[in-house]
């Protein structure tokens, strides 16, 4: 309503995102190793301007939907195999995150991976970390960070991961109308990649959770799902 920047007016987000893997920054002066932090990782802090002294090996950000996703990389150690930083808001992003990320991305200058749901929610929460949302778009080019690829879970990958029906999911009338919604929207159109997932989404009336993966056990994600991903660079 003011048009204001947050920081312009000293707001400060509450705590929401984690982060972990290899990634060392100083907050408020503490020296922070995220490969220290458990499965947990360590919460985003709510004040970006009191981080400093990024540092990082990896070779890529990992941006990852849901908590139980995010903790499976994290148990798994998989930042160690493969790399990269992950980090999460654990659903729909708070603004700490989105800040934290596009932050990251501008100092380390990595390219930005992101594992959703294979459903139209999963791509909304997509949109507003690449995008902004509507309700700040005064404060779009501090929070938005708008050349992340989608690795997946995408429509396509059901039938070539062979996702066992009874773990998809019907789109209720609801996910098919926003799905049409983001078919119209400006960034989607110009990537071939996303018309094409969206509209085997809609074709299919298919959507599926990450989780939907651990059907083939729980460190298919990690073993198998993400390798094979990131050995092809499959994603758009």
């Amino acid at each position: 309503m003011l048009g204001c920047t947050r920081s312009s007016l000293h707001v400060v987000a509450s705590e929401k995102g984690v982060v972990v893997g290899r990634l060392i920054f100083a907050d408020d002066g503490d020296v922070i190793d995220c490969t220290r932090m458990g499965v947990g990782g360590k919460a985003i802090p709510p004040n970006i301007d009191r981080v400093s002294g990024i540092e990082s090996d990896a070779l890529f950000i990992l941006l990852v939907e849901k908590d139980a996703a995010f903790m499976r990389l994290a148990e798994d150690r998989f930042y160690n195999r493969f790399p990269c930083i992950i980090l999460t808001a654990k659903g729909q992003p708070d603004v700490a995150t989105r800040l934290f990320l596009r932050r990251l991305k501008v100092e380390l200058k990595l390219p930005v991976l992101a594992l959703v749901d294979s459903d139209p929610y999963g791509l909304k929460i997509l949109s507003v970390y690449m995008c902004g949302s509507k309700n700040m778009s005064y404060d779009s080019a501090n929070l938005t960070t708008p050349d992340i690829k989608w690795l997946g879970v995408r429509p396509s990958d059901l039938d070539k991961y062979r996702v066992p029906e009874q773990c998809r999911l019907p789109m209720t009338d609801h996910d098919i109308k926003v799905g049409k919604e983001m078919l119209e929207e400006d960034f989607v159109k110009q990537n071939e990649g996303w018309v094409k997932e969206l509209e085997t989404m809609l074709r299919t009336k298919q959507k599926a959770e990450i989780q939907a993966l651990s059907s083939f056990g729980f460190q298919y994600l990690t073993e198998v799902y993400l390798p094979l991903k990131l050995q092809q660079e499959d994603w758009i």
